[in-house]
């Protein structure tokens, strides 16, 4: 599989999804509310300072209605005690003058009057001016302060207390919270998530697992089933809806495999009596045409019956042989053609454990369709290589396109120049030599001009 397609199977896995949902729904969720406790955090602290700038005011406006803007009692030489109001009242006072800005003041201490008088500060966050004065944003900024204003009716006429309170610690409080939730979110992101792929992996296992089981289940063993669950969920229901399915297929290959296996060995009686009796008849054209044909199926009924025994698995009686007598012997009993030579490279002492009546039929299937394609030689040759034991069966024919090599080990198929009447088989010839082979633990392939069958030496 390409990287690419690695990469989008990986994409498109149900844990990855999952994953990424929840994920994504538990970012939403902590963004909605982080931005909602920001909100309430920063409206409750505004709140709070705009309370608190109200109540000084107002605390202070009684005071304030007993001074007079007009003008200030001067503090004696060396005397820092203020009048008995401003130091009940504690509110910084200012001089306004028609036309001019109320001169305020930002700090606490004795401070010296446009009439050369001095009053004591102290409380810099109350003001009192003119009622002419709109707001006091020279002395308190908006972003800084929280400001709140009260009319009051002083001795020289109307007035404003403003107070202020610092917004200092509100903004404090809001970088303590945001310290906590810029590393807070991405924590608890990760956790979910990791969270989410061992939760989504562990109840995905039954599935790899079932899926694992069925992709080794083959038609040679139906008989095995995928493991079920113990967690009674809609896995396990699954699990046991395909154990099901391979209950019903298994009963139905069975009664084909009998059905088969019945078929051929009941056709086998009818038809060497019709083959007896034909050999029998007057030699005619007729004759030896319907000799052929019955030969033809009498072979095939034989591969049937080898195929339904192949396909129900028996136990293999297997024995120690030499692989290079065996095909020596089945290859100079094949089917010979007077213009086809036989070539023999055998290698003595190639011992393998095996059936030899299943051998006998691999290597004969091999050289009959050897000798039927070729052009003058067919080679036969069996070697050791590494710890195999190595079956070559070659000829000097036209040989198989790459694209045909593994469909001709299909059962029934015949390349388009093996369908004539008169060339013999039935498409049954390899597929029997490579399931012969596969039971022997090894293999059979097509390759340099001829098919490979490499079987596991017996040290």
């Amino acid at each position: 599989m390409s990287p690419l397609r690695k990469a989008s199977a990986a994409l498109s896995s149900v844990r990855l999804r999952a994953t990424a949902a929840a994920t994504l729904v538990v970012a939403l969720a902590l963004g909605l509310a982080a931005l909602a406790l920001v909100a309430v955090l920063r409206g409750t602290l505004q709140s709070n300072a705009d309370a608190e700038a109200t109540r000084k005011a107002a605390a202070a406006a009684p005071y304030a209605e007993t001074l007079d803007l007009t003008r200030a009692t001067p503090v004696s030489p060396g005397v820092e005690a203020p009048t008995p109001a401003l130091a009940e009242s504690s509110i910084a006072l200012t001089r306004q003058g028609k036309g001019e800005p109320p001169a305020i003041v930002g700090k606490g201490g004795t401070v010296q009057l446009r009439d050369g008088s001095k009053v004591t500060i102290a409380d810099p966050d109350v003001l009192l001016t003119d009622d002419k004065s709109a707001s006091a944003t020279e002395w308190a900024a908006p972003q800084k302060y929280a400001i709140a204003g009260v009319k009051v009716a002083t001795v020289g006429g109307p007035a404003m207390v403003w107070s202020r309170v610092p917004l200092e610690g509100a903004e404090k409080a809001l970088q303590t919270l945001y310290g906590a939730l810029l590393p807070g979110v991405p924590a608890v992101l990760l956790v979910v998530a990791g969270m989410t792929w061992i939760s989504v992996g562990r109840a995905l296992a039954p599935v790899a697992a079932i899926r694992a089981k069925v992709a080794d289940i083959t038609a040679r063993d139906l008989h095995q089933r995928v493991p079920v669950p113990g967690s009674k969920d809609e896995i396990a229901a699954l699990a046991t809806t395909v154990n099901g399915t391979l209950d019903r297929l298994e009963t139905a290959v069975d009664t084909h495999k009998r059905f088969v296996a019945d078929a051929a060995h009941e056709l086998r009686s009818p038809i060497a009596t019709l083959r007896a009796r034909l050999e029998l008849a007057e030699p005619s054209e007729l004759t030896r045409e319907a000799l052929a044909d019955v030969e033809r199926l009498q072979s095939l009924a034989a591969d049937l019956l080898i195929l339904a025994k192949l396909d129900a698995g028996e136990p293999l009686r297997a024995a120690e042989l030499d692989l290079g007598q065996v095909a020596a012997e089945e290859s100079v009993r094949a089917r010979r053609r007077p213009d086809v030579g036989l070539e023999l490279d055998i290698e003595p002492d190639v011992v393998m454990k095996g059936s030899r009546a299943h051998l006998d039929r691999l290597v004969t299937n091999l050289a009959d369709n050897a000798v039927r394609h070729a052009s003058s030689t067919v080679r036969v040759r069996v070697h050791a290589e590494e710890d195999q034991a190595v079956l070559e069966v070659r000829d000097d024919g036209p040989g198989i396109p790459p694209e045909h090599r593994e469909a001709v080990f299909a059962r029934f198929t015949r390349l388009d120049e093996a369908r004539a009447r008169d060339a013999g088989g039935a498409g049954l010839g390899l597929p029997i030599a490579r399931d012969i082979a596969h039971l022997h633990g090894g293999t059979l392939v097509y390759a340099d001009s001829g098919f490979i069958a490499k079987f596991p030496l017996n040290h």
